[in-house]
């Protein structure tokens, strides 16, 4: 039996012993590890359903909607593919340009506007944080849903220019799935970390886009790493930097498996364990890590 504390000659020991033995708790504990995950998946439904919303109302106030899912991403490999692949004239260096160029950006917009999400996670939604009780972490995990739904509704696009730039379908192709769910639970992992960092200090909102712009030149959305990898003169530490960048071993998994000039070329063996440990890591660690603050949302 817990024995009370003294007492402060308030009263305080005979509540919090009152409390204990009706089986009270403070409002907003952080529950033990073991039921939170329980709530969560009590919650599966909610998750599901406030990201589909999310979903279906982010271009709802635009003419063309939905449509602008798929044009955004599209719009940004225009725009590299003018600057990179013609004024630089980069293409040259690298075959199957284009499926190259698009993959990279469909697959890096995946990340990158996860972990924009993240940052408004809690902040975003502080009045249904405050006024009901619930697991926050179905919030961002809710977000990042959110984002690889959008993901595989804009693949038919993909899909659809690869095939048209002479990238026939082959079973090579079921290699994505492994690789989007790898990507889609360190996507996860790391917006719940956003989600806690930007929910005690929201100025990480408005730094992370410069932080995202310099993450995606380098990890090869539009110009390849091997180029540097082969370059003597390039010190190891930043080939070994580059070779384990998660951004980049993602993006080179889904250009092996949907690219044939990827395709016939030896895989190098390090990259599924890689993409393996980013995703157990900041996955498992993301999810701890959010998990300890628990009590602390909403509270600011």
């Amino acid at each position: 039996m817990t024995q009370p504390g003294p007492d402060t000659g308030d009263g305080t020991s005979e509540l919090a012993a009152l409390a204990a033995r009706h089986g009270l708790t403070v409002s907003g504990a952080r529950p033990t590890l073991r039921a939170y995950i329980g709530g969560l998946w009590s919650r599966r439904h909610f998750i599901v359903a406030f990201a589909t919303a999310r979903l279906t109302a982010q271009y709802s106030q635009a003419k063309l909607g939905q449509i602008w899912q798929v044009m955004t991403p599209l719009l940004n490999a225009a725009v590299y593919y003018f600057i990179f692949g013609m004024l630089l004239d980069t293409s040259k260096h690298v075959p199957d340009f284009i499926p190259f160029l698009v993959t990279g950006v469909f697959i890096w917009t995946f990340t990158a506007n996860s972990i924009m999400a993240g940052t408004r996670a809690i902040s975003g939604n502080i009045g249904l944080v405050r006024a009901l009780h619930f697991p926050r972490a179905s919030l961002p995990i809710a977000i990042a849903l959110q984002q690889l739904q959008q993901l595989l509704f804009s693949l038919a696009a993909l899909l659809a220019i690869l095939v048209c730039f002479g990238q026939l379908p082959q079973a090579g192709w079921l290699l994505a799935v492994p690789a989007l769910i790898l990507q889609a639970v360190f996507n996860t992992g790391i917006s719940m970390i956003m989600a806690r960092l930007a929910g005690r200090t929201p100025d990480i909102a408005q730094l992370m886009p410069f932080i995202l712009r310099t993450w995606m030149y380098v990890s090869g959305v539009m110009w390849s790493i091997d180029k540097v990898l082969g370059h003597d003169k390039v010190p190891h530490i930043v080939k070994l930097a580059l070779q384990c960048n998660p951004a980049a071993v993602y993006i080179d998994l889904m250009r092996f498996a949907l690219i044939d000039s990827f395709t016939a070329a030896q895989l190098p063996p390090h990259v599924w364990a890689v993409a393996l440990f980013w995703a157990v890591l900041f996955g498992a660690g993301g999810f701890l890590y959010f998990w300890k603050a628990e009590e602390e949302y909403g509270r600011g």
